[in-house]
């Protein structure tokens, strides 16, 4: 019942449904990371983070030539999923929202990996296609810019994918996925540390031949007010060749331009992995693929016309509970 104007609820009254809260964990299984965000969430509201954690993997390097993911691996993975899955019970979790994307979703033995992972979870894996795995980080990016920020196109490079959605509604008129990830990239064409000229050059010109057909069928929507960057690759690429958005003191809000981020890509070739951590914004987990996100992420920009791009705080994590919110009663 209704509390009356003016009044404060009884100590003993029931808590209405629409005002609970739930402690959901959403466990990202990706193509670098297994990542595990705890928050708090309830019906109309802002999902509020409290702890994430995360287990660097690195699966790509664990790929066999069959495109299976080798034992050691798998391993690897079962082991930080259990990880994940003790931190989200020591957390006092509701309810685990697991999801995995490409490396998973791609592997030639991806059948026995899942089933091995759901073991460890004890409940479903839900594997995302790319198309989905795009459609939920629009969906975060649109929460976290807002209707007033018109027609978006939005670009998140993982470890294993790049995907590229757009429109100006809550669902993106246009989703894709290719398989133009940071770690794959780095295991098909980088093989040696540091690249030469002609490996860069290589992944450079495969890139633009991959992005080329999709770059076309993009440039059928309207022109975006707001290109957005989402993923951890991006906001390490930004503290390195960004700077802040103009009058915000907040330390997520960054713009990533083409011109500064092509300039990096040879002075970024030229160090070795060891020594990039030492760089602004690159993180010891990233120093290995970070020179082909920055060549992918580049060569995406270029192909769609695009100079300069806003970095998203939110990405599919954040939009994997925000679809989950939305299913609880109001």
């Amino acid at each position: 019942m209704p509390v009356a104007s003016g009044s404060a609820p009884a100590d003993d009254a029931p808590v209405p449904h629409y005002a609970r809260t739930v402690r959901l964990g959403v466990l990202d299984i990706g193509s670098n990371t297994v990542h595990l965000l705890v928050a708090n969430a309830r019906a109309g509201g802002r999902p509020t983070a409290t702890t994430s954690h995360r287990s660097v993997l690195r699966l790509m390097r664990y790929l066999l030539p069959d495109g299976s993911i080798s034992p050691e691996g798998v391993q690897g993975l079962v082991d930080a999923v259990t990880a994940a899955c003790e931190r989200a019970r020591a957390e006092g979790v509701d309810e685990l929202l697991a999801t995995a994307t490409s490396a998973v979703r791609d592997a030639t033995n991806g059948e026995e990996v899942i089933a091995l992972i759901e073991e460890a979870l004890g409940q479903p894996l839900q594997v995302l296609g790319g198309e989905t795995e795009a459609r939920f980080t629009y969906l975060a990016v649109r929460r976290w810019f807002g209707w007033s920020a018109g027609q978006i196109l939005l670009f998140d490079i993982g470890g294993g994918s790049l995907e590229i959605a757009g429109g100006a509604d809550e669902l993106p008129d246009l989703a894709e996925s290719v398989p133009l990830g940071a770690g794959r990239s780095t295991v098909q064409f980088l093989p040696h540390d540091p690249p030469s000229d002609s490996e860069i050059d290589a992944l450079r010109q495969h890139a633009a031949s991959v992005l080329a057909p999709v770059a076309e069928r993009f440039a059928a929507l309207p022109r975006p007010d707001h290109v957005i960057g989402s993923s951890k690759a991006i906001r390490s690429l930004a503290k390195l060749a960004g700077y802040p958005v103009p009058g915000w003191s907040g330390i997520d809000r960054m713009v990533l331009p083409r011109k500064e981020l092509k300039d990096w890509i040879p002075r970024l070739a030229r160090i070795p992995a060891d020594a990039r951590e030492a760089l602004p914004g690159i993180t010891a987990d990233r120093t290995f693929q970070i020179v082909a996100a920055a060549i992918v992420v580049e060569r995406a920009m270029k192909a769609m016309d695009v100079e300069e791009l806003e970095v998203s705080p939110w990405a599919l994590r954040e939009g994997v509970l925000l679809r989950y919110i939305e299913s609880l009663e109001y």
